[in-house]
């Protein structure tokens, strides 16, 4: 007799899961626990996870969830690689979401963030020309953005800084968002060089964006996983 197959249970290629304190975004400081998913089809010159691009283990989604609660922490980032290439990586953060978790989502511009859900606050990383990756771009998400999001530019020359502040006012990402973040590439500009074109343009005409730099490579070394 033809036995019914259960639904299959679904996964996601995991690189790490680790617990570590907030490095960057609004939400820096707090601890959180970090779920780092495999897998990018970007590939910025100056990324510091490639190690995610290939390496992972499937595990079933309410496996990485009993993880995650086992940290016991309010906060949890879900982080790449790019998440959602995977698309299990929606019902992951909706389950995390419904245990009264807050949610962040880093992911790149590069992909749809329409059906993500509406709880989880979304960080959004525009590729800057420097990036090697700036065409990928999809600025249809722009129209999506919401005051629980925020919007990166990572920086790496004074034409990045040009673009992303121009970019910023052309699409007025102040205001469809809860903030903008500009982030300097480690070890390719010095950070004050940021700070000093933000506060000339602040004095000018104003500029509503945040300076951020990584807190995590300034407590561990720069390219200490699992932190």
């Amino acid at each position: 007799m033809k036995t019914i197959a259960e639904p299959r249970t679904k996964t996601l290629t995991v690189n790490e899961i680790y617990h570590s304190i907030q490095g960057e975004s609004t939400w820096a400081g707090l601890p959180c626990v970090f779920v780092r998913l495999t897998f990018c089809d970007l590939r910025c010159n100056y990324c510091d996870t490639a190690y995610a691009f290939y390496e992972g283990e499937k595990k079933a989604v309410p496996d990485i969830v009993a993880e995650v609660l086992k940290f016991n922490c309010p906060l949890v980032e879900i982080t790449g690689g790019e998440p959602l290439l995977q698309k299990n990586v929606l019902p992951l953060m909706t389950t995390l979401a419904d245990a009264g978790k807050t949610v962040l989502l880093e992911t790149s511009g590069a992909h749809d963030i329409s059906e993500v859900d509406p709880r989880v606050h979304r960080i959004m990383d525009l590729k800057t020309p420097g990036s090697g990756e700036c065409e990928r771009n999809l600025w249809a998400n722009i129209e999506h953005l919401t005051k629980r999001d925020e919007v990166k530019f990572v920086v790496g020359s004074r034409e990045d800084y040009e673009w992303s502040r121009e970019k910023m006012r052309e699409h007025n990402l102040a205001a469809r968002c809860h903030a903008v973040l500009f982030s300097p590439i480690f070890g390719r500009i010095e950070p004050r060089q940021i700070v000093e074109w933000m506060l000339t343009d602040s004095r000018q005409s104003g500029l509503e964006a945040r300076f951020q730099l990584q807190m995590h490579k300034f407590i561990w070394a720069p390219t200490q996983r699992s932190v």
